[in-house]
């Protein structure tokens, strides 16, 4: 490799540190990387070399052609040698403790993307904002009930697109605690107050990450087997009949895949989600200006939306491998070679966003990255966007103040992550 595409240690380290995410000081080594080196490789020991692909135009690129870089060749999200070779063990060989839209690629993707896209298609959706324009109001009354004092992340933005996506799906309210602490234990592994160990970020590594990781998912295909076993006896019009009943080919799809299906909606349909809402706080706090623009003109609501995914960036990355030798951002990349497309990075990019670390409810175009690109663009992006733009035609006209009340904090976490803690005060008619 030349030494001109290899980047500094320190600053290929930042990009897979979990404690850069939580102190946004990941940022500081993307924004050196897209001046210096923005399509570079790194070679850190333990792990396995790999791109780091921080150009919104060199992620797109990627993203819209699956054919020649896949998602389940390799580990779709970042992990070390050890983790892989574990995670292969324990699977006979696959690089996936769970198998869902995520991992796959041509021809079962698109085959298992179809069995639910209707369910989240706008036309479908629509239906639904009667129903979520009353869990929106039951949590914004809940707001206004505490006393012009929360922790906005864990007393509203963690529970309402929760209580909108186990309705989706079928799951009763009462066990959606139990769908909120398996989904803070999977996604915040790496996190010393999320993961089911309670262990530091230095501890979750190799074998003990990996166990608690495994026990999270079991105790997620547990539960799902449950229901799976309801909604096969007696279908509902619910998500999880259609995953509970799905046919690939004609034949009933197998249980890790239905489970892994179960996981992917419960978790990815709400955790990002919450992080965009408390990022849209947070960004509103943060900048008092913007909070004035919505309130003298409410048809900004869902440019505020957009830019509150852009700037939270809540899925930090996916890695992607090259089915064959090719050419990207003028570099050769070999058949086999390893991506890391970096979701924060592309969404600052100053060639595509003016001011780019600003937060601007009235960003024009906002051509932002958080829902990824091509055959793997979210699922769920436009329930997410119609859950937070009917959360906020209720919360502001009813807000008259708002203000940081202590210090906010991120989650540590380098796949995943977002707002951990957004202590704020408030006025509220």
């Amino acid at each position: 490799m030349s030494g001109a595409e290899r980047i500094p240690d320190e600053i290929a380290f930042q990009a897979i540190n979990p404690a850069a995410y939580a102190d946004d000081s990941v940022h500081d080594a993307f924004r050196w990387l897209r001046a210096n080196n923005p399509l570079g490789k790194a070679e850190l020991e333990g792990v396995y070399p790999f791109w780091l692909v921080t150009k919104h135009a060199d992620i797109l690129e990627v993203s819209r052609q699956n054919d020649l870089f896949h998602s389940g060749d390799m580990p779709t999200t970042f992990t070390t040698i050890e983790g892989d070779k574990m995670v292969r063990a324990m699977t006979g060989g696959s690089p996936h403790l769970v198998r869902t839209l995520v991992q796959m690629d041509a021809p079962d993707h698109p085959k298992y993307r179809i069995m639910t896209q209707s369910w989240f298609l706008p036309q479908n959706i629509r239906k639904l904002e009667d129903r979520i324009r009353t869990i929106a109001r039951q949590h914004v009354d809940h707001m206004a009930s505490l006393g012009g004092e929360c922790d906005f992340v864990n007393e509203i933005a963690l529970y309402y697109p929760l209580r909108v996506i186990m309705e989706i799906l079928g799951v009763p309210a009462e066990d959606e605690p139990r769908m909120l602490k398996l989904t803070q234990e999977l996604f915040g592994a790496q996190d010393p107050d999320l993961n089911r160990n309670k262990s530091s970020a230095e501890t979750m590594q190799g074998p003990e990450a990996l166990a608690a990781l495994q026990g999270v998912i079991a105790d997620f295909f547990m539960y799902f087997k449950t229901i799976t076993d309801d909604r096969k006896a007696n279908p509902r019009d619910d998500v999880a009949s259609v995953i509970a009943n799905g046919k690939l080919d004609g034949e009933p799809i197998n249980d890790f895949e239905a489970m892994s299906y179960y996981v992917i909606v419960a978790t990815a349909g709400h955790d990002t989600t919450s992080s965009s809402t408390a990022g849209a706080i947070w960004g509103l706090c943060q900048y008092p200006e913007e909070l004035a623009k919505l309130k003298a003109d409410p048809s900004l609501i869902p440019g505020l939306v957009d830019e509150a995914i852009r700037w939270t960036t809540p899925v930090k990355h996916f890695m992607r491998s090259a089915t064959a030798d090719t050419e990207l951002g003028g570099r050769k990349i070999a058949k086999g070679d390893w991506l890391w497309l970096a979701y924060p990075s592309g969404n600052r990019d100053e060639t595509v966003f003016d001011d780019p670390d600003a937060f601007r409810v009235d960003r024009s175009p906002n051509k932002h990255l958080a829902f990824g690109y091509g055959a793997h663009l979210c699922l769920g992006q436009h329930l997410a966007k119609m859950e937070m733009r009917i959360l906020f035609e209720e919360l502001l006209p009813r807000l008259e103040t708002l203000a940081f009340n202590g210090e906010p904090r991120r989650s540590l976490a380098s796949f995943v992550s977002g707002p951990k803690s957004l202590p704020i005060k408030y006025s509220m008619t």
